[in-house]
């Protein structure tokens, strides 16, 4: 049954953590969905968590669910802020959309202190610092 079903494979669509503003006050990040498909997303679905282990306890944060709606091809759309704090942990984006009538996911994982600066790049559309998971699959 399982191998009855589609293989909606994933490409050309990231999550990138980007520095938007780094000022004495502060450094600013936030989450991008990035599309450098020729085709729109429609009905675009994202949703958030962060867990792991800090200061020898167990965290998870709230589960967050962001409706984006349609994502036009090659651009890019904000997600939501995220806290210097989390980067600690294990933070978790799961994507679904539709290209036409096919519907696909993905899961996206920062790895926890793999938003340093050593791994900052600059971010395709966006033409920001940040740190980028995806493009192909």
């Amino acid at each position: 049954m399982k191998k009855d079903l589609p293989l909606n494979i994933v490409e050309d669509i990231s999550i990138a953590v980007v520095l938007e503003n780094d000022s004495p006050t502060g450094m600013l990040w936030y989450v991008y969905l990035v599309n450098e498909q020729k085709v729109p997303l429609k009905n675009v679905f994202v949703t958030s968590k962060g867990y792991g282990v800090k200061e020898g306890k167990e965290v998870k944060t709230t589960t967050l669910r962001h409706f984006i709606g349609d994502v036009e091809a090659s651009a890019f759309v904000k997600i939501e802020a995220i806290d210097q704090q989390v980067f600690g942990l294990t933070n978790e984006y799961w994507l679904s959309y539709y290209i036409n009538d096919t519907i696909y996911d993905k899961k996206y994982i920062f790895l926890p202190e793999s938003i340093v600066d050593d791994n900052l790049s600059k971010i395709p559309l966006v033409n920001k610092p940040g740190v980028l998971i995806g493009g192909n699959s």
